[in-house]
């Protein structure tokens, strides 16, 4: 099983990690295009005030430019660890037994601006690069990655459970997939979709599925194992999932 999940824009900084290494990351197919968009980054970060355009950043997020600079020789950890915000609170990596969290290491995979995918294994530095950047040196991302990023996730082995958001789910589809919609009951039997908790939820949901002694090969295997933690997933579709809250 490979659960996708979606990166955030804060990350934790500094490391103990060794450079990156680009060669030593999972999907190695991906190589190509991450060493074409670190090279890139690096580039674009030699002129602060492009950079900025660039990424949509502001003058006080200057400090990200000079992490761009640095991504070859800056410190890394590992990716579970690298991403923070609310998803990543609710999955806490930091919390889960060894077991745990070697089951999750090998089903978790965070999409990637820049790296396109990562598992929670990848040792990764401190950057800033969105789905919806556009560098001039490569073009929009959905462009650069969707050629060989879909491949690979059409060659994901077993059950794909996609909880990222919409920006980098159209830097690659994966058909068959299971999605799922976090909603709400807006007191009259109608369910409205659920956005500031959205992460939150879902992050709950990656931390179960995670770390589970037993790996979801089927919808059914994936309802049941929520259930058992308490969340309550019910189908709309051949593959999409409502997580009902509150």
């Amino acid at each position: 099983m490979l659960v996708l999940l979606p990166p955030s824009e804060t990350k934790a900084l500094g490391g103990f990690g060794p450079p990156l290494d680009l060669d030593a990351l999972s999907f190695p197919a991906l190589t190509p295009v991450r060493r074409k968009l670190v090279d890139a980054l690096v580039d674009l970060a030699a002129d602060p005030a492009a950079s900025m355009a660039a990424l949509g950043l502001s003058e006080r997020q200057l400090d990200e430019v000079r992490h761009n600079a640095e991504l070859r020789t800056a410190p890394t950890m590992l990716a579970l660890t690298r991403y923070t915000g609310v998803l990543y609170d609710a999955l806490g990596i930091g919390t889960l037994t060894k077991a745990e969290r070697a089951r999750a290491d090998a089903r978790l995979a965070v999409a990637s601006a820049l790296f396109g995918l990562a598992r929670g294994t990848d040792q990764i530095p401190h950057y800033r690069l969105s789905a919806g950047s556009s560098l001039a040196a490569v073009g929009p991302l959905r462009g650069v990655w969707k050629p060989v990023l879909e491949p690979v996730l059409s060659e994901a082995a077993g059950l794909v459970v996609d909880l990222r958001s919409g920006s980098y789910a159209g830097l690659a589809r994966v058909p068959g997939a299971v999605t799922v919609r976090v909603v709400t009951d807006d007191g009259t039997g109608r369910r409205k979709t659920v956005s500031h908790f959205n992460k939150a939820h879902k992050g709950r949901l990656a931390r179960v599925l995670g770390s589970a002694r037993k790996e979801a090969s089927t919808v059914k295997d994936v309802i049941k194992i929520a259930a058992a933690a308490g969340l309550g997933l019910e189908v709309t579709g051949d593959t999409e999932l409502e997580l009902l809250t509150g």
